[in-house]
């Protein structure tokens, strides 16, 4: 089931849905970094390129899963 958040982005209102898995982890990987979750996601968002905010979200997860140990 997707669980959507929203966030202030560069000045911009935004709402993400992703499923709950994914934000177990991204809510892991910000706290990790010491980062609030908007600012986390803001980092994403600013480094994304052309892929869509979703599928950048998506893409930090699985590397972070990737490197866990």
């Amino acid at each position: 089931m997707l669980k959507k958040r929203s966030f202030s982005l560069a000045g911009h209102r935004t709402s993400v849905a992703l499923e709950a898995e994914f934000w177990v982890v991204i809510d892991a990987e910000a706290a990790r970094a010491g980062k609030s979750l908007a600012a986390f996601v803001s980092q994403i968002d600013a480094s994304r390129g052309d892929f869509p905010l979703a599928s950048a979200l998506r893409l930090a997860a699985l590397a972070a899963a990737k490197s866990a140990p």
